[in-house]
Order: C-alpha cells, then sequence, then structure tokens
C-alpha cells in the first residue's frame, strides 16, 4: 500500500531536521505579547501557530509577557491577553512567565557581555547616537566612549542600576561593529537610564533592557527551542544570534519568521485602535466593529472559526493580504448548523388577520435549525396579531416583488397562507396595519389544493412577541477611501458602521437570551446576545454578520 504524503510547511520542515540532526531533543514555542494593548485577529495567527507547532511534536507551549516597557503596560492588558490566549484554546498549565521576572538574569547577562569586553556604557544622547550610526550606505562612527575599560564600564553600569544618573544621560550598548550593512548590529543599545514603576516590578529598577536583547534572553532561559517570529525580526536575527551566542547558551533558540496575517480594510495598528477608544468613537477594545480577539469575541465569533480562518491562511514566507470576507465565512461555516434558527422582527409592521378566530391563539412546531435535525424542534405561539418586517410589504410593488401587496398571497413561515386584502396609513401617509384572510387549511405552510405561492415571510405574534434591541454593524472603515488617511494619518471612518434599532420584536425564546447567546435570525444574518449590554429579560443582539456573500474559497 502506497504510504501517504504529509505535507509541511517549512517551519515544520526545519523543526523536522533540527530533530532528526539532533539539534534539539523536544520541542518548545511561546506567545510572547507585549502587554500595551489588547490582542487582534493577527495575533491569533501566532498563537494558534506557536501552540499548533507545540502539540503537533508533543512538545511544551509558554505564554509569556514581554514587559520590558512600563510606559505603555498595563494589568489590564496581561489580563485580556490571558482571557484570549485561553479562549482561543491554547493551554501554557503552569508555563506562564513574565520577562520582568528575568531583570535579576538579564542584568547579569549584560554584566557577562561588558566582562568579554562585548558592551560598553555610553555617553552620547540618543540625537548623537542616531547621527553616528551612518545611513544604509555609509558607515557609522565610534562611539567615543567604545573603548572605556572593563572596569569602568563595570563601575558605571552598577551606577546606572543604582539610580545615580538622570534618565537618558548614560546607556550600555553592545559592542559589535559600526560598519556592519545590517544597522541592528551597529552597536545597539541594550539597557537605558528610566524611572519607571513597572506594572509587576514596581519601583525596584530604574534601567531597563531594550526589546533585542532581552527577548532572544527570554527565549533561551526558558528553553525555548523555535522562536516563531513576524518578518519584520528578520533582520534582527544576526543581533538575536549574536546575544544568545556571546551571552553563553549551550542550546540557543533558533529563529524563524514567518509573514503576518493582514486583512483587508480593518484597523489593527494598537496605536490606532487606543485613540479610537480614547476618542469615544467606539466604546472599547472590544467594541463588535474593531478585529481585536475580545471584540470578536463579543460580536459573536467562536474560536473555531478563528481556527478555520488561520487554518486556510496557511502560512509562509511572503507577506499578501487576507479578505475579510474570508472571516465572514468561516463563522457563517460555524454557525449554520449549530446556531437555532429563530423569528425576530427588526423594523417591525402590524399585521391583522381579520378572519383569524378572534381572541384564539396556538402553538406551531417549528424546527431549531432545519439544516440540524438532531437540534430538536420548538413550540412557537400564532394568533391573529403578527409583526412582520416593515420591507415585507410594499403599497405598489415593482416587478419580481413576491411578499405581501394587495391581492398578493404569501406563505407565513411554518404557519399558513395569507392574502392581503387592505392596509390602514397614519395622517403622514406611513403605512401603519396591513390586513390579510388566512386559510385555515394551509396549516404548516402547505395548501392542501396544491397551489403555489412565490413569498415566504416570517413573522412574531404580537400577544407574546418580547422586545430587543438590535444592532447592525458595517465596517468601521470607509472602504472606498482606504483605512487610513494619507495626509493626517487618522482612520477613514465609516459613519454608518453602526446602525441601533430599538423597537425589535423577538420571538418568546429570544427574549430570555442569556448574554453571549448566538442565533440565526430567520432572513436577517447570525446575531449573538451582547455579553456587556444585554440584562435578564432585556437582550441586545448585534449581528455577527448577514446570511449570504459572494465570497468563495479559492481553488
Amino acid at each position: 500500500m502506497e504510504k501517504e504524503t504529509v505535507s509541511r510547511n517549512f517551519i515544520e520542515q526545519i523543526i523536522d531536521e533540527d530533530l532528526k540532526e539532533g539539534t534539539y531533543t523536544e520541542v518548545c514555542t511561546r506567545f510572547p505579547p507585549e502587554p500595551n494593548g489588547y490582542l487582534h485577529i493577527g495575533h491569533a495567527k501566532s498563537i494558534l501557530l506557536n501552540y499548533g507547532l507545540a502539540k503537533k511534536y508533543n512538545g511544551r507551549f509558554n505564554l509569556r509577557f514581554d514587559d520590558t516597557n512600563p510606559t505603555k503596560e498595563r494589568t489590564e492588558f496581561v489580563d485580556s491577553i490571558k482571557r484570549d490566549v485561553a479562549w482561543l484554546g491554547a493551554e501554557w498549565e503552569d508555563r506562564l512567565y513574565f520577562a520582568s521576572n528575568y531583570f535579576d538574569r538579564m542584568y547579569e547577562a549584560a554584566v557577562t557581555l561588558i566582562k568579554k569586553g562585548k558592551a560598553f556604557v555610553c555617553d552620547l544622547s540618543a540625537d548623537e547616537i542616531r547621527a553616528y550610526r551612518g545611513t544604509l550606505t555609509e558607515p557609522g562612527k565610534d562611539s567615543p566612549w567604545r573603548n572605556r575599560s572593563i572596569e569602568e564600564n563595570l563601575d558605571l553600569f552598577e551606577r546606572m542600576k543604582n539610580g545615580e544618573f538622570p534618565d537618558g544621560s548614560r546607556v550600555l550598548r553592545a559592542k559589535i561593529d559600526m560598519a556592519s550593512p545590517n544597522m541592528n548590529m551597529r552597536d545597539p543599545v541594550i539597557y537605558r537610564v528610566a524611572r519607571m514603576s513597572h506594572h509587576n516590578t514596581g519601583d525596584k529598577w530604574c534601567i531597563y533592557p531594550m526589546y533585542d536583547f532581552a527577548h532572544p534572553l527570554e527565549d533561551a532561559f526558558e528553553g525555548v527551542t523555535h522562536s516563531i517570529c513576524t518578518l519584520e525580526f528578520e533582520d534582527h536575527r544576526p543581533l538575536y544570534n549574536w546575544v544568545v551566542q556571546e551571552v553563553g547558551f549551550a542550546h540557543p533558540p533558533k529563529q524563524i519568521e514567518f509573514a503576518k496575517l493582514y486583512l483587508t480594510n480593518v484597523v489593527t495598528g494598537k496605536r490606532y485602535i487606543k485613540k479610537l477608544v480614547e476618542d469615544g468613537i467606539v466604546d472599547g477594545w472590544d467594541d463588535p466593529r474593531l478585529v481585536t480577539i475580545a471584540a470578536l469575541r463579543r460580536r459573536g465569533y467562536t474560536p473555531e472559526s478563528i481556527r478555520t480562518f488561520v487554518e486556510l491562511g496557511g502560512v509562509s514566507k511572503a507577506n499578501s493580504s487576507t479578505d475579510y470576507a474570508m472571516l465572514e465565512y468561516c463563522i457563517r461555516d460555524d454557525l449554520k448548523q449549530k446556531a437555532p434558527r429563530l423569528m425576530a422582527v427588526l423594523e417591525p409592521l402590524r399585521l391583522v388577520i381579520d378572519n383569524y378566530p378572534a381572541g384564539q391563539t396556538e402553538e406551531l412546531c417549528v424546527p431549531n435549525n432545519p439544516e440540524n435535525e438532531e437540534a430538536g424542534t420548538r413550540m412557537v405561539p400564532f394568533s391573529g396579531e403578527l409583526f412582520i418586517e416593515r420591507s415585507d410589504f410594499m403599497e405598489e410593488p415593482p416587478r419580481k416583488y413576491f411578499r405581501l401587496f394587495p391581492g398578493n398571497e404569501v406563505r407565513l413561515m411554518n404557519a399558513y397562507f395569507v392574502k392581503c386584502t387592505g392596509f390602514e396609513k397614519d395622517a403622514d401617509g406611513n403605512v401603519t396595519t396591513v390586513h390579510c384572510t388566512y386559510d385555515p387549511e394551509s396549516r404548516g405552510g402547505n395548501s392542501p389544493d396544491g397551489r403555489k405561492v412565490k413569498g415566504t415571510i416570517h413573522w412574531v405574534s404580537a400577544p407574546t412577541a418580547g422586545r430587543a434591541e438590535c444592532r447592525l454593524y458595517e465596517n468601521l472603515v470607509d472602504e472606498e477611501k482606504g483605512v487610513y488617511d494619507e495626509e493626517t494619518g487618522a482612520v477613514n471612518l465609516n459613519p454608518n458602521s453602526l446602525t441601533v434599532l430599538k423597537d425589535c420584536v423577538v420571538e418568546p425564546a429570544l427574549a430570555k437570551a442569556a448574554a453571549g447567546e448566538k442565533f440565526q435570525f430567520v432572513r436577517n444574518g447570525f446575531f449573538c446576545a451582547d455579553e456587556k449590554l444585554s440584562k435578564p429579560g432585556a437582550p441586545v443582539f448585534g449581528r455577527i454578520v448577514s446570511l449570504k456573500s459572494s465570497f468563495k474559497l479559492p481553488g
């Protein structure tokens, strides 16, 4: 029997080779976010990739906070990141780490470099360091402090730690090569003086390591084997390797870069999202119009749909953009058999069945999800007074309009045939009530004489109707103008990104919806009871996604 060929992405091929050659005996990966904002859909790819690799190779997965810059870091962000990673299904168990817990070891690593003559204390200002750095076509110049003695550097670095120097007055720099074609290798700063209170270490430190120095050390301290990061770190890899080599790790980690997940017409930049939040344009980092993981969860996306979306995108070395419609496809596909299919009328219009027995009510047996028999059925109340969608009636319809208009017959979903006999208007000419007669022999939506109708509309019985607020979302960005204004850098906002409908009517089961519950509203899309705005007996539903799209999977 022919052996099945297993397709491996380029990262898995590297890991396979490393294990085969004995470079590593096991696999350890990590997800290392900076706690300076909420995670977004792009981070989901990194989380699931790193966790998936650890799981595939029966290895270990670490969650680590790269909290080396206390000016932007907050406990709120730490908590939100842990919640998001767990929600996506990535389990770190007891492998939760903070870069700040390694500050003592990082300091000792810096001392090791000084003793080897590989680091020096520099008195140049930030502007002077930039000027000395050179350009892409011209080599940099050595700092006048580059050849300080090891003893002097050790003394000055300790005094930096002890708080003897003002912020910004001195830095510790790696001594590498000011003529390197890679700008990152031109004696980069690895420590700076900065009196800042840290969310984890308080006021213990007044010097903090730079990211490019801290990150490889963190990986090495934790025994990470494959440091999977995005393409913008490719030029930083020589410095990564230099740090772990010069500090002297016997089995240093290997950095591998992959392409980021770019989604069309969405805002992912943390500083842009932060400004939208601070300016009150959105109601928080979890506003359902954003693509932070918290926002997607609040909107009603499922972990399964996001995992499918990431898998469809694959892993590559080439940057590309993914159509937002693919993300919508994934949640539709996930919910179509899971979500109960119930009736809600978003813009209600009263319908009276004049020949229905006065005061009578009945219950109709309705499938919870026609695409999933295992979902069972429910009993839905019916009466002679209903609500239908305002768009399901027209006084003077255009051609091929098959819903209600004077003289036309339609099917009330799962109920009866009704024929429009008239309507009422208010003083402003707005239709307020539609009158119909029904065929009592057509119960269940089929006529015994075999006559056909072309239109089927949904409804809610008026006497038992629940009231709800529904929120309809469009893209936060004006897609025609692009995400950012080229002149100002501001986000090109879509003024119609949120429509609030306060007077919707829903069948009784929906009126009792719990926060976070997801449903398909017949003909109106998939909706989720907003976990932030809903209250017991007063749900607020946000539309996750409409029912149909022209999007098709590639291939």
